[in-house]
């Protein structure tokens, strides 16, 4: 198959695209508010393919938007092996992103570490990200989290967290003032981040670290990793109840828009505890 020029990948993504994937970007930019005029924002790639769409996504709206805003294309390197690294900086040359790529040594940091791996590596990445962004004069961080990551987060946080949250489409950091994480890609499924990448027959990144190639050796040797990760459970989850339920993850992204207050036992806002009793002997209800 003939390699498409950039050109003609972005012409798919206003055209072939603009239903499933650029509409739900802007949609998502305009009702969660996510750019606004004189924001420097650094489009966060980690080589992915999520990311990296989310970065052309960010050219067409600069592009075609009616203020001003500056953005910066900012890579991580955490310590990828050779062919690793090169393929990002391919697919970086071949979408014409310009990217800035900076070091860090996180994968050797978290390889050693048995509990949580992943959830150490986010934590560890976020804050190098915030720290680079800030050092390149920017006031936000753009991550390329979709709907799916979503709408699995809530049913993580219920079934295993024993907690109702979500994923926020944008979030104020608590390390680095004035800094804000923003995440465009909120309303875009990942089937159809999928077809784009397979209709323009694009290779990004799996997650590259080095515990995820152990695990992945380890497989061929008859261990069973998928089982043991839990977005990968909620996932196959989904999977089943939508075919019961085709309605089932619109229902459970809108449960989180949809909660009522009066009708929860307790709920926490900003560290603090509100419990139901705390106001029953002032009201009446009906059941």
């Amino acid at each position: 198959m003939e390699e498409k020029s950039y050109k003609e990948i972005e012409q798919d993504l206003r055209k072939r695209f603009r239903k499933n994937i650029w509409c739900k970007f802007t949609k998502g930019i305009r009702d969660y508010q996510l750019v606004e005029e004189g924001d420097k924002i650094a489009v966060c790639i980690s080589g992915g393919k999520d990311s990296m769409l989310m970065a052309k996504l960010f050219q067409e709206l600069k592009r075609h938007n009616k203020f001003p805003f500056e953005v910066e294309f900012l890579v991580m390197d955490p310590g990828y092996n050779r062919e690793n690294r090169q393929l990002i900086e391919a697919n970086a040359k071949r979408l014409h992103i310009p990217i800035t790529i900076f070091e860090s040594d996180i994968f050797a940091s978290v390889f050693p570490i048995e509990t949580s791996p992943c959830y150490l590596c986010a934590r560890m990445r976020r804050g190098y990200l915030y720290s680079q962004a800030q050092a390149l004069g920017c006031n936000k961080i753009a991550l390329g989290h979709h709907f799916d990551d979503v709408i699995e987060t809530i049913l993580m946080g219920m079934l295993y967290g024993a907690q109702v949250q979500t994923m926020m489409p944008k979030l104020h950091s608590t390390n680095f003032a004035g800094m804000e994480l923003i995440r465009p890609m909120y309303l875009i499924r990942e089937d159809s981040i999928k077809a784009w990448k397979d209709y323009n027959n694009l290779t990004f990144l799996q997650c590259a670290c080095k515990f995820t190639e152990r695990c992945a050796a380890d497989s061929e040797n008859g261990k069973d990793y998928e089982n043991s990760s839990k977005r990968q459970e909620v996932k196959n989850l989904i999977r089943h109840l939508k075919q019961v339920n085709p309605f089932v993850e619109n229902n459970i992204f809108k449960s989180v828009e949809n909660v009522n207050l009066s009708t929860v036992i307790a709920y926490k806002k900003d560290g603090i505890k509100h419990h139901f009793l705390d106001n029953y002997s002032y009201r009446m209800d009906e059941e």
